[in-house]
């Protein structure tokens, strides 16, 4: 029987003792800084933000492309001899990166691709959803665990607060007037993922200690997550209160894990300094 080998892109932020543990194979996106390409996972988190904080610039990212796919996909090949690859990738609609390894894929047998239409925290889910599952069931055919991968896509959720407008702006994501009313209101939009797009979703008001307590009631009122499994997402500067108070409603409403996952580089050069975000599959 062929060995099943789950390959992903950095932007779904797996913390590096779950992606040791299932031998997750994980592929760099970009980020340019000063017109200087740097890898996401060599780049530290820390790095972006000093260099916002001299510049008032902020950092571009990039997608991965197909030349560091190919090198992927064969390493994997010659790391895992006769193994099927299953890429769990990035969202289409977000990034050119998945579009890049469907091109890198050409020649290589038995290597198979599941458009998550998620980032970070919930592309995350989706990856840890397949390695688990395969773990418990290490006799399932690559044919029927791609099947349940692609039927818990649809249903996996992912809602953030980014922490500085300034990051959120500089991506595009929203408007100058949009930006100065932000400022001027303290408001802080809800960005989520629907069907594989960034969309502002709802707007909250007050300190980020008040608006995460919010969000996460409203995103556990609006969803049927799935109690075994909560992902919860922080940038850098994020106070631990914040988190602290988190865990307690986590625990308070039913879950029975809770996984903490810090944005990367990569994935903080839209969220910005202090961000937070929550994951989760719909039962």
């Amino acid at each position: 029987m062929k060995r099943i080998i789950f390959s992903t892109e950095s932007g779904a932020d797996l913390p590096k003792d779950l992606v040791e543990k299932y031998q997750i194979q994980v592929v760099p996106m970009h980020v340019i800084m000063d017109g200087k390409d740097y890898l996401d996972g060599e780049l530290s988190v820390e790095e972006v933000f000093d260099y916002h904080s001299r510049t008032k610039k902020i950092p571009s990212t990039t997608a991965t492309n197909v030349h560091e796919y190919h090198e992927l996909f064969t390493k994997i090949r010659i790391d895992f001899p006769d193994s099927i690859i299953i890429h769990i990738g990035y969202t289409s609609k977000a990034s050119a990166s998945f579009q890049s390894a469907l091109i890198a894929a050409e020649g290589f047998e038995d290597l198979f691709f599941i458009d998550a239409l998620n980032v970070t925290g919930g592309l995350a889910a989706i990856v840890m959803y397949a390695a688990t599952l395969l773990e418990e069931e290490p006799s399932i055919s690559h044919v029927h665990l791609i099947e349940k991968i692609e039927s818990v896509v649809p249903k996996t959720r992912l809602a953030f607060l980014p922490g500085s407008l300034d990051f959120l702006r500089a991506g595009g994501r929203v408007s100058n007037v949009a930006y100065i009313g932000g400022l001027l209101l303290k408001i802080k939009p809800c960005i989520e993922l629907i069907e594989g797009k960034l969309v502002s979703t709802r707007k909250y008001r007050g300190s980020m200690n008040i608006v995460a307590e919010k969000l996460m009631r409203d995103f556990l009122n609006q969803y049927d997550i799935d109690r075994k499994q909560l992902y919860l997402i922080y940038s850098i500067g994020l106070d631990e209160s914040i988190k602290s108070r988190m865990n307690e409603i986590a625990n308070e409403t039913g879950f029975e894990k809770v996984t903490w996952m810090q944005a990367g580089a990569m994935i903080s050069t839209h969220a910005g300094p202090g961000g937070f975000g929550i994951a989760g599959m719909e039962c």
